[in-house]
Order: C-alpha cells, then structure tokens, then sequence
C-alpha cells in the first residue's frame, strides 16, 4: 500500500488508514489531471496505436498518477491528511 511517514513524534493509528488511503486519492486524482494537461497519455500523431490506445490511455494516465501519490507524490496527500486529521 503506501508508505507515507506519520508526522514526528506523532504515533501511527489504525483509525488514520481510512484517512490516509483517501487522503492518497486525492493526490492522485489532482495528479492525473497534471499528468493529462501535460500531455502525458496523449496519442502521437504519427504510428499512434489506434482506438484501441485512445481508450486505454487513461487507465495507464491514472496507475501512473497512482503510484507517484502512494510514493509521496508532491506531498499533498500529507497536507491534506494532517488538515484532516486536525479536525
């Protein structure tokens, strides 16, 4: 699953899981979304794979913005988990 650091001196809880998986998938909602305006996905123009490709590409889009997220992504998972976590 992921591996995401608890804050120092704070002790990991069982109950935080829930939180911090959704927490994760938000980051990597947010980064999918990056990956995709970057272009990251996109079919070139020239010996593209078809409509096949076109379909699929999301998929793969999505899996990569996954693992960048469970992997401390660009850290927005924590802040939100923290913000979260405060209430």
């Amino acid at each position: 699953m992921t591996d995401l650091s608890p804050v120092q001196g704070a002790t990991p809880s069982a109950n935080d899981r829930p939180l911090r998986d959704v927490a994760i998938k938000l980051e990597a909602s947010f980064l999918a979304e990056m990956l995709k305006t970057a272009g990251l996905g996109k079919t070139p123009d020239a010996f593209g794979g078809g409509a096949g490709e076109d379909q699929f590409a999301s998929f793969l889009v999505h899996e990569q913005a996954r693992a960048l997220a469970e992997r401390g992504g660009i850290g927005l998972a924590e802040t939100i988990f923290n913000a979260l976590k405060g209430k």
